[in-house]
């Protein structure tokens, strides 16, 4: 368990189609949540989902087998890792968190401020 269950930005039972929604409806920047992954992949078990200037990111959770810990987006070296998914979010709610849009290859970066429930 990455200790998400009891967690107020775990949205259990929503795809990506209902997190964006919800963030869309949200407006704010900075207003997040966490989801379960779309594929079966228990190297990504879930995604993280954050909107900012108008736009939704879904950066992906994964999971390291070697260390049991976590790290966000596609492996790169010296990446930050975590013991839980928890762990992430506190972090990225003191320190910001880089938002990259592969369309057009542009930085943003924000913190975590808002949780965002889905109805």
């Amino acid at each position: 368990d990455a200790g998400v269950h009891s967690k107020a930005w775990y949205a259990a039972t929503c795809d990506r189609k209902m997190a964006e929604d919800a963030l869309y409806r949200s407006n704010r920047d900075g207003s997040f949540l966490i989801r379960k992954s779309s594929g079966q992949d228990s190297r990504q078990p879930y995604t993280l989902v954050v909107f900012y200037n108008r736009r939704v990111y879904n950066i992906p959770i994964r999971f390291i087998e070697s260390t049991r810990q976590y790290a966000l987006g596609r492996e790169k070296s010296g990446e930050e890792r975590f013991d839980s998914v928890a762990e992430i979010v506190e972090n990225h709610q003191r320190t910001s968190l880089v938002l990259i849009d592969s369309q057009n290859n542009t930085k943003d970066s924000t913190k975590l401020k808002h949780i965002v429930r889905v109805s």
